[in-house]
């Protein structure tokens, strides 16, 4: 399909340059739940605020997306140089979410079924940003060199830096995300008050 074609136009193009691996991948998605109580919408709200994911020991969350990422690594000397010629990450995305433990009402179900669906769909917002930092440390590694270092030992100072600039400027994305969601008016202000009211 389209990409096999832009690899079959693209491939005599790249015969000369240096060898560089990138690895086709995906991650791994799960979903895990924490129980709940309650019938009605404000009870199931407020166990949220009981049992919910703990962050950084302060506040807890309603859900949270966490993820596993490790990578596989070949560095190879060419000449006085290091290059990094493949990076193959192993991604698993963790999605926790409430669930009540008992059977709801049919009308504190209905609002229940819209409350997690669209915190299901914030959550999954979270995964793609975590995906997209993936393939930016993906682009940023392969091919990478370091001049002077036939030992590849520069080359990993280097690239911890830029993966640290990568990692940061998600962590910052995924914050401001949070912060527009649940400001006034915000779509996840809007689904609690959806749930509370059991609209």
């Amino acid at each position: 399909m389209r990409a096999v074609v832009r690899f079959c136009l693209l491939a005599a193009g790249l015969a000369s340059l240096p060898m560089v691996a990138h690895a086709q991948w995906q991650a791994v998605e799960k979903v895990k739940t924490y129980a709940i109580a309650g019938k009605s919408g404000a009870e199931l709200y407020e166990s949220i605020g009981a049992r919910g994911p703990e962050m950084g020991g302060k506040a807890r969350a309603i859900a949270h997306t966490g993820f596993k990422l490790t990578w596989t690594r070949k560095y190879e000397p060419q000449g006085d140089a290091c290059v990094l010629v493949s990076a193959q990450p192993k991604l698993t995305i963790t999605y926790t979410l409430p669930k009540p433990a008992e059977q709801l009402p049919v009308t504190t179900r209905r609002s229940w079924e819209t409350f997690i669906a669209g915190v299901h769909k914030h959550e999954l917002v979270h995964g793609e940003m975590i995906k997209d930092m993936v393939k930016e440390i993906e682009t940023e590694s392969v091919g990478l060199t370091a001049a002077d270092d036939p030992d590849c030992r520069k080359i990993r100072n280097d690239l911890t830096k830029r993966l640290s600039e990568i990692s940061n400027k998600q962590r910052q994305r995924a914050r401001d995300f949070d912060k527009t969601e649940l400001s006034d008016g915000g779509n996840l202000q809007q689904l609690v008050l959806g749930l509370v009211r059991e609209q």
